[in-house]
Order: C-alpha cells, then sequence, then structure tokens
C-alpha cells in the first residue's frame, strides 16, 4: 500500500493549541516535546478543553530555548525548555486513572494562565525522572494478537500528559468520509485539527481501515496501533475559536460507536531507532491485520 505522512502535530501543554511541524525527532515517548506540560487547578486536578474550551486560544510555539504562549489579550509568556524555571519538588499528579510526577513552573505562568482561564490554576512538566507506561493491558492485547511483529515492541513506553499512549495516528481517508456524512446533512465539514492528532497519514488507506491495521512504518519507525481512540466532547470544540457545537459528534457517534465508545484514530506506541526524525512526505508502509 502507498501512502505518506501529510502532517505532523505536538501538544506542548495538554488541550493548549497545538504545533504543526515540517519534521520532528521521535523515540519511545512519542514526537518530541508532546504534551510535556499540563494546567492544574488549585486542587491538581488536570484541566482540559472539556470543562475548560478557552483553552484551545492558548497558541504554543517552541523557541530555541523557551516554550511561549499566547493568548488573545495577553502578554506573551515564556518558559524555558531545559526546566531551568521549575520551581520545588517533584509532585505526583493524576491524568485519568494514572499518575505521574510532575514538577510546578514558575509563579508568572500561574498568574498568566490563572488570569487568561479567570480560575486559579499552575502549570506543571513532566519530571525528568518520571516514568508513566502506556496502557500494559492494551499493549500486551496487541502483542499476543501480533506475536510476529511483538518482538520490536518489547519493555516500557514510558510518555508525558496525553491521555493513554505516546501516539495518536489518523487517516485522512476517515477524516473525509466523515465530512461527507456532515455535508450530506447540511453540516459544515471539519478540520483534523478536531480531533488533535500527531500524524495525519494519506494514501492507499481506506476509510476507517486503520481499525484493521496492525503497524505502519515510516523511516524505521514502527508504530503499533493498539488501540482505538476514544471521542470525548472536544471535537465539537472550534479550535480556532473556542466554541463549542453539536458536530461532527453526533454524526460521529451515529456510526462510529464501537464496544468502547465512539472511536476515531489510533493510539500507538513507538520502536524507533535512536536519533529517528519523521518528515511529512515520508513513506508509510502499511501492514494490516487480515
Amino acid at each position: 500500500m502507498s501512502a505518506r505522512i501529510l502532517s505532523l502535530h505536538i501538544y506542548p501543554v495538554k488541550s493548549c493549541a497545538g504545533i504543526d511541524l515540517t519534521e520532528s525527532p521521535i523515540d519511545r515517548a512519542g514526537l518530541a516535546h508532546d504534551r510535556r506540560w499540563m494546567v492544574v487547578d488549585d486542587g491538581g486536578q488536570f484541566m482540559t478543553q472539556r470543562q475548560w474550551p478557552a483553552m484551545a486560544l492558548i497558541r504554543t510555539a517552541l523557541l530555541p530555548d523557551a516554550l511561549r504562549l499566547s493568548a488573545p489579550g495577553m502578554a506573551d509568556l515564556e518558559v524555558a525548555l531545559d526546566g531551568s524555571g521549575l520551581e520545588g519538588e517533584a509532585q505526583t499528579v493524576g491524568v485519568w486513572s494514572d499518575t505521574i510526577s510532575a514538577r510546578r513552573e514558575g509563579a508568572a505562568a500561574e498568574r498568566w494562565l490563572s488570569e487568561f482561564l479567570k480560575t486559579p490554576c499552575r502549570l506543571l512538566k513532566v519530571d525528568a525522572a518520571a516514568r508513566r507506561n502506556a496502557k500494559p493491558d492494551w499493549v500486551s492485547r496487541w502483542a499476543d494478537a501480533h506475536p510476529d511483529l511483538a518482538d520490536a515492541f518489547v519493555g516500557e513506553h514510558h510518555f508525558g500528559f496525553a491521555d493513554g499512549f505516546p501516539l495518536l495516528i489518523a487517516n485522512q481517508a476517515s477524516l473525509d468520509d466523515l465530512n461527507a456524512r456532515l455535508q450530506a446533512k447540511g453540516a459544515a465539514p471539519v478540520p483534523m485539527d478536531r480531533f488533535r492528532p500527531n500524524i495525519v497519514v494519506q494514501g492507499e488507506w481506506e476509510a476507517f481501515e486503520e481499525d484493521h491495521t496492525a503497524m505502519i512504518t515510516a523511516e524505521g519507525v514502527r508504530m503499533a496501533f493498539v488501540k482505538p481512540c476514544t471521542r470525548c466532547s472536544i471535537p465539537d470544540i472550534d479550535q480556532r475559536t473556542a466554541q463549542q457545537y453539536e458536530e461532527p459528534g453526533r454524526t460521529l457517534a451515529g456510526y462510529r460507536n464501537l464496544d468502547i465508545g465512539v472511536v476515531f484514530g489510533q493510539n500507538a506506541i513507538v520502536d524507533a531507532p535512536a536519533g529517528a526524525r519523521l518528515k511529512v512526505g515520508d513513506a508509510v508502509d502499511i501492514e494490516l491485520d487480515f
């Protein structure tokens, strides 16, 4: 099957705006700098667009030595990439049923986020010693089903603040299928950013054929599809305006409601050689389950 990487994306701060990339380093933790920061409320609960849609308006940019945050009506904020602005001891925070060690960015970040989101909150970064592993039950289930591929993925798959796995991979044909259904009912099509993938693939890959894909490979990087991605209300939020709608969630639920929930895209674990990089346009080899 002939396919290629159509686009690459990272989301340095969980649930804030992403960054479109032309290329990126990749390792077992996923794309570099993806979801390494997270906003928590004053009780330590992580915050997302589900309850705080204005988080979509917090734009992120990577500078040579800093992460820059910008938002309407706010002066830009920069936090050091090397962790030199972190304060206090490491603390344990929760991401769904997982826990992970993190450290707090300084008071300037706390004031900035609290002012823009209009609630007390602070910014945390994954601690350098953190070891949060991809869901072992799903990884084991995939390995048992694909013994001929599993050896490359033996070991742990540590990652940051993403919901459950190092990568989210989407199929452009699947979005095209969804948009055709939306347009047929008189609804506006939606861009891929509603689904916040890391990698979008386009080519000889039919709509939702990712459901029956064991693994893809690009530039020697192998990515195993261990779990379909269940979707919440975030795809209904316009990532440019933070306005919430009923679509595409309503249409998606009408034909993509599987036993684990409404799904779009695939969560993946990674086996990457040292120094691996992915680029837009890289050829993708697709290994189907059948």
